[in-house]
Formats: C-alpha cells, structure tokens, sequence
C-alpha cells in the first residue's frame, strides 16, 4: 500500500478534490503503473458527470483514462508488460477472452466490466492499478504530453476512419468540432486514409488550427454552413458534437450512399430522421465505439512518424486540472488538455 496525493471525485456532476490516496500493490493479473501523463477531453468530463455510470457504489473515484506511464510492478501471474515497460491506458475493461476479443474488436467484449477511470480508479493520480490486458504497449520515444492523444482522440480516429468508414484515396469527408481533442486528430487521420477533409468550426482560431492542419476550414457558427468545396455534400461526415441541430445538418449534407457517423455519449439526445432519405440516398448512420487494442498500437505509430501530430491545447500540473475542466466546458481548449506527473510539460 502506498499514500500519494492525487484527485477524487466523491459525488457525480462534481469536481474532483485534491487529497492523500491508498494505492494497493497489485493482484494477480494487474499491473501497477507510474503515470507520466493523462490525456483531459470531453470523455472524462462526461465521466464524472455519470453520464457513463451514475451508480453511488462506484465513488469515491480517481478520474482519469487517457494514461501513459511505466510499469511500476507485476502482480501474479502476469508476463506482459514487465517492470519498466512503458505502456498506455486501454479505457475498456474487456475479457480479452470472448469471441469479439478474440477477433480483435475488444470494444465490443461480451463480458466488458466497466470501464478504466469509472470502474477502477484512473490516471488523476501518480500511481494507477489496471489490469495487464489493458496496459497496452507504447514504443517511441514521444515525450509523456504527446503520447497522452494516442489511447482516445487518435485511437478513436483510426477506428472510424479506417474501420467503421473504411476512407480510401478520393472521398470527401466532413468532420465537425474539428478542432477539439478528438476532432483535430481525426482530421489528420482521414488524409492520412487519402480522404480530402472539411473541418466545422466555430471561431477564428478554431478554423485556422482546422487550416495548419491541412483540413478546409468551413465556419458552422450557425450550421447554415454548406459544403461548396464538396460541391454540397460529403461522403462521409463525423459529428463530434452530437445536437438535434448538428446531426439534422449531418443527414442533409450527406452525398447519394453517405455515411454519418455517431460518437457521443451524451444522455437524453435525440434527433429525428425521415426514413426515406435514409432509403432514397442509401445513407446509412453508424455508431461507433472506441477501438481496439490494435487500434492504439496503429495509433502510436501514426503519431511517432509524424503522420499525425499531437494537438495539446493546455497542459497542467498536479492539483491544476480544474482550469482545463473550466476550458473544455466553455468550449474553448483547442485540442486535448494534459494532465502531466512526470517529465515534460
């Protein structure tokens, strides 16, 4: 057992307080990691909003999933990752075991329990407990803040570009909320498929990190936006912000076979379709779900090349997260926040 200092979340829809922890050793089939870093997006707002998992047993909670660490110490029976390996974060508690694990679509698992950050404690603190399934392997040398993008915002990408919409040299693709910590990687992952991008913005600085990234930058201040690049309408369009309004402009915006995909997990939002456009331009909507181990090991290795670069807006130190909370909530963090333990900031 060890006592570090680190941030708990005691009640839903609250911020976390800074206070002492009890880390335990770890047990059979865990690994024991140091953090260096973890990654802060929407996804752990939303964490600790409940909106994964709301139920009081599961708090107090240390936050936090995006990690990227060492191995500190093994556990009974592991063999891999070893003592001193650097690993990152896999943020879906999966078997490992069933036929979709097996298959290597882990998100999927028949027998997930939960998830790493929500259903054991996370990286918002120095030292972290996950299972060995999950402390997947991080070549490089990428400094702690950079390899924080890689286990979500650009695994994610890899999945819905390359697996849910299989993008290719030529298609148009459409990406709104481009410039936030998903959406900035995700338009660099769909060029580097060879799709020609469109990113949706809403300010000026937003739309010119949409431009240095090389996407055309298209202003959605009001959705009335139309696609003349596109000559009016995408291939593909990934909508990152999940309104009534947003989703309604996705399916009107969609070219004859378009594909929409879905990805937040906000609670109570809902839109309405008419089924015959769905039918009449053969559009389909597609959800899609994290990624797979693989995924992340593809991921690392887009950004270590330099394919695709690591977009973090703020980076923070212990007992500052609160500032990029703040941040994400308004809207105003380009790119993923970083929560960073050890090394660079």
């Amino acid at each position: 057992m060890t006592v570090v200092d680190g941030y708990r979340l005691h009640a839903w829809g609250e911020e976390p307080r800074w206070e002492a922890i009890e880390v335990r050793d770890p047990g059979p089939g865990e690994v024991l990691v140091e953090v260096e870093a973890c990654g802060i997006g929407l996804t752990v707002l939303n964490c600790m909003n409940g909106d994964l998992d709301d139920s009081p047993e599961l708090l107090p909670l240390t936050p936090g999933h995006e990690v990227v660490g060492r191995v500190a110490d093994t556990g009974e029976g592991v063999v891999s990752p070893q003592v001193g390996d650097r690993v990152m974060a896999y943020f879906y508690l999966s078997c490992f075991r069933c036929r979709w694990c097996l298959s290597g679509n882990e998100s999927r698992c028949d027998r997930r329990a939960g998830w790493y950050g929500v259903h054991r404690d996370g990286g918002y603190a120095p030292l972290t407990i996950m299972p060995a399934g999950n402390a997947v392997p991080l070549e490089g040398d990428l400094s702690a803040t950079e390899a924080t993008v890689i286990p979500d915002a650009v695994a994610t990408s890899v999945h819905v570009c390359k697996r849910r919409l299989r993008l290719g040299t030529g298609d148009l693709v459409a990406v709104i909320g481009a410039a936030g910590g998903v959406g900035a990687h995700m338009i660099q992952v769909a060029a580097a498929c060879g799709a020609r991008v469109a990113g949706l913005e809403r300010t000026d600085e937003k739309l010119g990190l949409v431009s240095r990234l090389g996407a055309i930058p298209v202003d959605s201040s009001d959705l009335s936006a139309e696609l003349d690049e596109f000559d009016g309408g995408a291939d593909a369009i990934v909508d990152l912000v999940g309104t009534r309004q947003s989703l309604t402009w996705s399916i009107e915006h969609l070219r004859a076979g378009g594909r929409l995909v879905v990805l937040t997990t906000f609670r109570g939002r809902t839109f309405e379709v008419d089924p015959r456009t769905l039918v009449f331009h053969e559009s389909s909507i597609v959800g899609s779900r994290y990624a797979s181990r693989s995924e992340l090991i593809e991921a690392s290795a887009l950004v270590s090349s330099g394919r695709v670069e690591a977009v973090v807006g703020e980076t923070v130190g212990p007992g500052e997260v609160g500032a990029v909370h703040g941040a994400l909530r308004a809207g105003e963090l380009l790119g993923r926040g970083a929560l960073v333990w050890r090394g660079e900031r």
